[in-house]
């Protein structure tokens, strides 16, 4: 039943989600949560990993949920079931591109879409954002290592982006992170 599960929950959120992965992200938060795969803290951890891995996060997400649930069986079939609907609609609008993006409705229809997924987007860092200092508020808690390692990402960043005139790459960023997180942490 979890493989039935798994295939139909994904498959929802293939089918959709719209604007990438972090427009997604709330459609499986509600499928993970209504399924109770995972708990909320874990769901954001399972976040944390699939951005810093290779691949879309979207499927990096169904993959290691299914492998949570139903180990290599259940990551094969929540992939499959994520990118089958964004397969196959791509092979039909492929078809068809041409002479879709001739018609005025295609095109408006298509620019009514962009504010909704940017509003979903920053709904999903607002949400991550309160849920996680709610999470620290009530012990009082503060993270001085982990402060100290975003000041000095930030100031890599200013220094980087306004002295070179250039962008700081992600990948960078993350083995930077890394480090510093093996030293700072380890001390």
């Amino acid at each position: 039943m979890i493989l039935l599960d798994l295939f139909l929950g994904f498959l929802r959120v293939g089918c959709f989600s719209f604007g990438g992965a972090y427009g997604a992200i709330p459609l499986i938060r509600d499928v993970v949560m209504s399924y109770g795969w995972l708990d909320e803290e874990t769901l954001v951890y399972f976040i944390a990993v699939s951005e810093s891995t290779p691949g879309p996060i979207m499927v990096n997400l169904a993959t290691y949920i299914g492998s949570s649930q139903a180990g290599f069986i259940g990551a094969a079939i929540a992939t499959l079931a994520v990118i089958f609907p964004a397969f196959a609609i791509i092979l039909l609008v492929m078809a068809a591109f041409r002479k879709l993006l001739r018609y005025k409705a295609v095109q408006a229809a298509l620019d009514g879409v962009k504010p909704c997924i940017v509003g979903m987007i920053l709904a999903t860092g607002i949400y991550m954002i309160v849920s996680n200092i709610a999470t620290f508020l009530p012990a009082f808690r503060s993270d001085g290592q982990g402060t100290l390692i975003t000041v000095f990402l930030l100031a890599v960043v200013l220094a980087v982006e306004k002295g070179a005139k250039k962008d700081v790459s992600p990948i960078w960023l993350i083995l930077i992170s890394a480090v510093l997180g093996m030293v700072v942490y380890s001390i």
